[in-house]
């Protein structure tokens, strides 16, 4: 944060890069369409552009970025979505009702708890568990193996112990999930 205030672009882009995830998801959450949530995630990162210099704790931050981005979410349904498109999209989903804020706030935070244990892995277990869990169709174990760089029969065995550091890296935090 200190860099950023400084005007190093660097510091700033990993600034974002960390948290981008954590502030698009939430307008996604409450049905926003991805121009919209993405209309959202630029408002944010100007008010935290704006108010990075009055932040003292960085530990306050994704807290900080949950509570403005959720405040945003709120005022961009009641002044500018309505008022975006004359005609509806078919692929956008739509809005529904906004979820309680301590629910809301709880299901973020172990989301980003989740993402930064995964970007603390190394880039093939990341990869890996990607490639098994978080992609819309789960890849057959040949496809990862090939993709990897790996024989298909060490892909269970590399599975479990990417797994097991994962689960060792969220039980050092306070991973509600646990």
């Amino acid at each position: 944060m200190r860099e950023c205030l400084r005007g190093d672009e660097a510091a700033w882009a990993a600034l974002i890069d960390k948290y981008k995830n954590l502030i698009f998801s939430i307008p996604i959450k409450r049905g926003f369409s991805e121009q919209d949530a993405a209309d959202v995630f630029q408002r944010v990162c100007l008010l935290l552009l704006a108010d990075l210099g009055n932040l003292r704790d960085p530990k306050a931050l994704p807290m900080w970025l949950i509570r403005v981005t959720s405040n945003e979410c709120s005022h961009w349904s009641r002044q500018e979505r309505p008022h975006a498109r004359a005609e509806p999209i078919d692929e956008a989903p739509p809005a529904t009702a906004d979820p309680a804020p301590d629910e809301l706030l709880s299901q973020v935070t172990e989301e980003q708890s989740l993402r930064e244990a995964l970007n603390s892995l190394t880039p093939r277990c990341r990869q890996l568990i990607q490639m098994l869990f978080f992609e819309t169709e789960a890849r057959p174990y040949q496809e990862v193996a090939s993709s990897l760089g790996l024989a298909t029969g060490s892909i269970g065995f590399i599975r479990a112990k990417c797994l097991e550091r994962l689960r060792r890296r969220l039980d050092a935090t306070d991973f509600p999930g646990k």
